[in-house]
């Protein structure tokens, strides 16, 4: 009897964990577009991933992706990526703390009072 209690709670447990299991998505929609002065590219699958991104001829790329947090929270992150590096932009990045007030105007001394030049004779 004990086994059988054991077997069926094992299944049930299976069962359960592999109702999401993520490596069944499906593409719903994708889109390609490649040209000679750039390219465009989306995609969209069915479990919330979507991905969107457009580029030039100069190697600049702007788009974004969003995905489903495991807490039900939509995150999304639109980028820029050219000459200045990669530029992520969203609500969901962390950001630095605020400069101590302290160490603000010790910057802003420095750099109204740069360092004298040395001479050499």
């Amino acid at each position: 009897m004990f086994k059988l209690v054991l077997i069926c709670a094992v299944i049930g447990l299976a069962a359960a964990v592999g109702v999401s299991d993520e490596s069944k998505a499906e593409v719903l929609n994708r889109k390609d577009d490649v040209r000679a002065d750039g390219f465009d590219a989306s995609l969209e699958t069915s479990n919330g991933i979507a991905a969107s991104n457009s580029g030039d001829e100069k190697g600049n790329i702007h788009g974004s992706f969003s995905w489903v947090s495991p807490e039900g929270e939509k995150i999304v992150v639109s980028y820029v990526a050219d000459e200045n590096g990669y530029q992520p932009k969203s609500d969901s990045l962390p950001t630095p703390p605020p400069i101590p007030e302290a160490i603000q105007r010790a910057l802003e001394w420095i750099a109204a009072n740069p360092p004298a030049p040395d001479r050499k004779n």
